[in-house]
């Protein structure tokens, strides 16, 4: 497969810039792989294509305001995009101009309260940093970091909130699972009365999602590894759902692609239709 073989047109006037007031009036497309249709519907309708019994898989992971501005001692601008702590205080981030940021190099943000030294350039041209601060680390994340949003959003969001899903619990991602934006607390709790399971998984959206394809043949493409998890209880839910017969829904691709690799490790790589049998697993890490 070529690269050019997923190029289409999308207008850049009908990329939305601001997320729309309530969360569950997004647009919903529904296709009916069987009759052939395509309806347009609004996201809360998404209840009626719900049965007693399923079991709705969503990614729980919660991003960072990883996206940092800052400054070279020689005055220089430069941007962060923080990827994954590697250990305490030293992470794995995205650099921009990476010409600017040799190891040694040291880049403040907000005014000197976080300070970072350039330890080593890593593969990819990502760069290993040690950060300096006095505080938590997080809490100055949250006053002088901005949410990654995906290059197609020119607009700068007002609230960090709206780039996570209602049900955010587990810190960790670089982006947001942006399928689970569209549900409200109300519209989950209508879903949970009608009968339908509700599983987590935890899959820490990571590098892969910002970096461009840049081979012509996507198949050469280095994919970045990403880090997930599920609780035994949460598998237990999974699991209950396959053995009765019902239907186990994945909110998005990421949630999607945590089920397909759990089952094809235990199904020794044999597929199954796109089924998840065995998730026997309490905890998992790719």
């Amino acid at each position: 497969m070529k690269v050019t073989d997923f190029d289409y047109n999308l207008p850049q006037e009908l990329i939305a810039q601001f997320p729309i007031e309530k969360r569950d009036e997004s647009r919903l497309m529904v296709l009916d792989r069987k009759e052939h249709t395509i309806e347009h519907k609004i996201f809360k309708d998404i209840i009626d294509y719900l049965e007693p019994g399923d079991c709705l898989v969503r990614n729980n992971t919660k991003v960072i305001p990883a996206r940092l501005y800052g400054q070279k001692e020689t005055g220089a601008h430069v941007e962060f995009l923080l990827l994954h702590p590697i250990e305490k205080d030293i992470w794995e981030v995205m650099v921009r101009p990476g010409r600017k940021l040799r190891a040694g190099a040291m880049v403040s943000f907000g005014n000197g309260i976080l300070k970072a030294k350039i330890l080593e350039e890593m593969s990819g041209g990502n760069r290993k940093v040690q950060f300096y601060y006095t505080g938590i680390f997080n809490e100055i994340l949250d006053m002088i970091g901005l949410m990654p949003l995906p290059p197609y959003i020119k607009e700068s969001l007002q609230e960090k909130n709206r780039y996570q899903t209602v049900y955010a619990k587990y810190e960790g991602s670089a982006a947001a699972p942006t399928a689970g934006l569209h549900f409200t607390e109300d519209l989950l709790e209508k879903i949970k009365e009608k009968g339908i399971t509700i599983a987590n998984v935890t899959l820490h959206v990571g590098i892969g999602t910002f970096r461009p394809v840049k081979e012509e043949n996507v198949e050469e493409h280095e994919m970045h590894t990403e880090h997930f998890y599920i609780k035994k209880e949460d598998a237990d839910k999974i699991n209950s759902a396959k053995k009765a017969g019902k239907r186990v829904i994945a909110v998005g691709t990421t949630s999607c692609r945590v089920l397909e690799t759990v089952a094809d490790s235990n199904r020794n790589g044999k597929r199954n239709g796109g089924r998840y049998r065995n998730l026997h697993l309490s905890r998992i890490y790719l």
